[in-house]
């Protein structure tokens, strides 16, 4: 495929307009659309809950400072004990149920560390990788999506300009028979009647114009959208279709580049990893669960002084041996997700195959279909050129010439209309194969 220089926004004061081709387009798009912001975002949040995960594998360090004042004889007698304050003066009874208010700074540090827990941790830090590889395909779907709406409205407004060419000329055109068809009259060989025909078919001419007009400004809105860009920033397009040479390859293998490289099959492939990793943490639920606890503590009568310090270390185990049957359901739950995520993994595989195959059927029948265009733009304007002449000598009627006339504009405008058809199909099946993207042919040829 080549793309010729293609003026398409005329109506913009050429100084005020920037040169865009197909492939900068794609890029500035990929900059600047809002869904590329969203998906990054939902990428950024994938891989803080990977980090989340992999923290069940540290050790949990916290630090507290308390204050606590009262005359409780159990609290007064075990924080004199923890300060380090306990005297024989102490042991007095009177002292022991009548304390007086004791103040009580404590400073706790403490440390847990899971020893064992059957790879619950381990697994639930797969499954969040496993999870953010998902965005990440999704991502890049969302990539390869959008590059396929920058190249449909791309052409949407390439078409359009030319609709709008073709009708201006087909414009000119009429008010060149309109000259011819007074010419003739005033020789005798005519009359009124057709000299008003032409101008009725002038005006019909000069309203395709406005309505082709019209439609080319809401392509233009609707691709500046698509690029992130204010709607009615002018561009200079650069880029213009023109006729496909055949894929080179057969379309078996363009299926199978699809169940390999479609965002949608990785992510299925995934999906089912997640699944299975799942299984694996439901069933290390039946499993103990083995952590170590260490506290070093300093408690004091002042926030500065008058105090003592002591540690802790313990070795606890956990072992769930019933739960009215919760952990059973959770692993029979997370078997039947495995399997429905096979099943729509072997399904994907194949509607992604019918795809690919009715891509490469549209892009064939858009071939012929440009091929059959051009002969026809040929023909009708061959044909126009000789009503004309007949018409000028008299051998042909007003009605013969406006046939030929909206037949040339007819077979101009559906050549154009091909063109953008086989380019969006060409577009259309590399989408499907899981390759489109900004260094695709059918963007940068």
């Amino acid at each position: 495929m080549r793309f010729f220089a293609f003026l398409v926004l005329a109506a913009f004061p050429a100084a005020a307009q920037q040169q865009l081709s197909l492939r900068e387009a794609v890029r500035l798009a990929l900059a600047q659309n809002k869904s590329i912001a969203a998906s990054q975002a939902d990428l950024n949040a994938a891989s803080a809950k990977v980090q989340e995960a992999r923290a069940g594998l540290l050790p949990k360090v916290n630090y507290s400072e308390s204050l606590t004042r009262s005359n409780n004889p159990v609290f007064v007698f075990s924080s004199l004990l923890a300060q380090h304050q306990f005297t024989q003066s102490n042991f007095n009874i009177y002292a022991l149920n009548r304390p007086g208010f004791l103040d009580n700074f404590q400073s706790a540090v403490s440390a847990d560390q899971v020893l064992f827990d059957a790879g619950q941790t381990r697994k639930a830090t797969r499954s969040a990788e496993l999870n953010r590889r998902i965005v990440s395909e999704d991502d890049r779907q969302v990539r390869s999506q959008l590059t396929l709406l920058v190249v449909k409205s791309y052409l949407d407004v390439v078409l359009g300009q030319q609709a709008v060419d073709a009708a201006e000329q087909a414009v000119k055109s009429a008010q060149a028979d309109l000259e011819r068809a007074e010419n003739v009259r005033r020789a005798g060989r005519s009359t009124d009647a057709d000299v008003l025909s032409i101008r009725v078919h002038l005006a019909r001419m000069r309203e395709q114009t406005i309505r082709n007009d019209a439609a080319l400004k809401t392509a233009q809105a609707a691709l500046n959208d698509v690029l992130g860009e204010p709607i009615d920033t002018p561009y200079t397009l650069t880029s213009a279709p023109t006729p496909l040479q055949p894929i080179g390859r057969r379309t078996g293998e363009l299926e199978r580049d699809a169940a390999m490289k479609r965002p949608e099959a990785q992510r299925a492939n995934l999906a089912m990893q997640v699944a299975s990793t799942q299984v694996g943490l439901a069933q290390s639920s039946f499993w103990p669960k083995l952590t170590a606890h260490a506290v070093f503590e300093s408690d004091r009568q002042q926030f500065a002084n008058r105090g003592g310090a002591n540690w802790l270390g313990s070795v606890s185990l956990n072992w769930n041996l019933f739960n009215g049957g919760a952990d059973k359901a959770r692993l029979e739950e997370a078997r039947a997700s495995l399997l429905r995520s096979r099943a729509e993994r072997d399904r994907l595989s194949s509607s992604l195959k019918v795809e690919v195959r009715r891509a490469a059927n549209d892009l064939e029948a858009a071939n012929q279909q440009v091929e059959v265009a051009r002969n026809t733009v040929d023909e009708a304007e061959e044909s126009l050129r000789i009503t004309q002449n007949r018409y000028q000598v008299g051998m042909s009627t007003v009605t013969d010439l406006l046939r030929t006339e909206a037949a040339v504009l007819e077979s101009r405008t559906q050549y154009q209309a091909a063109l953008h058809d086989q380019r969006l199909a060409a577009a259309m099946l590399e989408f499907a194969a899981g390759q489109l993207s900004v260094d695709s042919p059918v963007v940068n040829e």
